[in-house]
């Protein structure tokens, strides 16, 4: 006897139905989308915007960007402000308020930054020999002797009010390790540099570079190792 199965008005209408063997239960196929169709509507459209625009079609288009024959930049154009912003006009001025420099008193009075010898520091490079010798990198630099060329050239910079300075030492090349062990010599060049200066002038400021190229065979800040530095 033949039985009628009556479908969900969801299901029959704008839908194909499959009947599973293996159960009885009925499930709705989805239609494929039409992508074709969309891709080819947008590509007309665009093609038409395009003809619409320019009087051409897009082809011809792009056979003259082929060629090289480019279309003439649009003119730059203002962004203007939205409707309803207040319009600001400048302010007519012969010239320019100046009250807070006006005179050296009130220069003085109102500068927010002042620079003086005292806030800058003097690098010094310095070496085992005795006499100065010139850097030729550095036209005009010279590596000072540790001894006499180093305390006259502190004593002139404290002169004209140069208080802090900063060591750059010239290492001797038999001294230097991959792992730069005379950084850790008490008795090495800048330590002396530090006790020869600090006995001298007291009161001066030194400062040293931690890096340790001056002491490194491989000529690096760090210590260069398979893994990295």
């Amino acid at each position: 006897m033949a039985s009628t199965v009556a479908f969900p008005p969801a299901i029959a209408v704008g839908a194909n139905v499959q009947h599973s063997r293996r159960t009885s239960s009925l499930r709705p196929v989805p239609r494929a989308r039409p992508v074709a169709a969309r891709a080819s509507a947008e590509r007309d459209g665009a093609a038409a915007a395009v003809q619409a625009r320019s009087g051409r079609t897009i082809e011809e288009c792009e056979a003259d960007a082929v060629a090289g024959k480019f279309p003439a930049a649009p003119p730059p154009t203002r962004p203007q402000a939205p409707s309803g912003t207040p319009e600001i006009r400048p302010l007519d001025m012969a010239k320019r308020p100046r009250r807070n420099r006006r005179s050296p008193a009130l220069r003085a009075a109102f500068q927010e930054t002042s620079i003086t010898p005292a806030n800058l520091v003097l690098p010094l490079f310095i070496h085992e020999g005795e006499e100065d010798t010139p850097i030729g990198a550095m036209p005009g630099c010279f590596r000072l002797g540790w001894r006499h060329g180093l305390l006259e050239e502190v004593y002139k910079s404290r002169d004209v009010g140069v208080n802090s300075f900063v060591l750059f030492p010239k290492v001797p090349d038999g001294l230097k390790t991959q792992t730069g062990d005379e950084a850790y010599n008490d008795n090495g060049l800048v330590p002396r540099t530090i006790r020869l200066l600090k006995d001298k002038y007291p009161d001066i400021v030194i400062y040293t570079d931690v890096a340790l190229d001056p002491y490194s065979s491989d000529g690096h800040d760090g210590i260069v190792r398979e893994d990295g530095i």
